[in-house]
This record gives structure tokens, C-alpha cells and sequence, in this order.
């Protein structure tokens, strides 16, 4: 059940970031908005795969990859530009 809640509120944050992208364009916060998603498709795979651990390859690779959504992003909102 806690699961569920805090899948929620990392779908909540999403759509929160997916106004702001939308109201402003800036792609920063269409990227913020997938990773979130991509936390709370984690802690709902987390919750209804029973073999799931925190420390499985699939479970592990899609934090890694929503991190790097918001490393990607950050680096893109303050690249050099020419």
C-alpha cells in the first residue's frame, strides 16, 4: 500500500512538471516530468513483481536511467550556447 502511495506522488510530481513544460515549452522540464514517471512505472513494477528486489538489474536500470533523465537535463538547460 505505502508503495502505491508514493508511486502516486511520483506521478503527481510528473504531471506537475509536464504543466510547467507545456505552459513554457522548456524542454528541462519535459525531461524532470519522464523521469518522475519513470520512478513511479518503477515502484509499480516494485510492488507487483513478487521476485522484484530493490537491488534487481530491471528495478536498479530504471533508476539509473531516470537519474540520467535528470542529469540530461540539467546539462542541457546549462550547455554553452553558440
Amino acid at each position: 500500500m505505502l508503495s502505491g502511495a508514493i508511486a502516486a506522488g511520483w506521478g503527481i510530481a510528473g504531471l506537475f512538471f509536464c504543466r510547467f513544460w507545456r505552459r513554457t515549452g522548456d524542454r528541462f522540464f519535459l525531461w524532470f516530468a519522464l523521469s518522475f514517471w519513470l520512478e513511479a512505472v518503477n515502484r509499480i513494477a516494485l510492488g507487483l513483481l513478487v521476485a522484484a528486489q530493490e537491488d534487481s538489474p530491471l528495478i536498479y536500470g530504471l533508476r539509473v536511467v531516470s537519474y540520467g533523465f535528470i542529469l540530461y537535463a540539467i546539462w542541457y538547460k546549462n550547455r554553452p550556447r553558440s
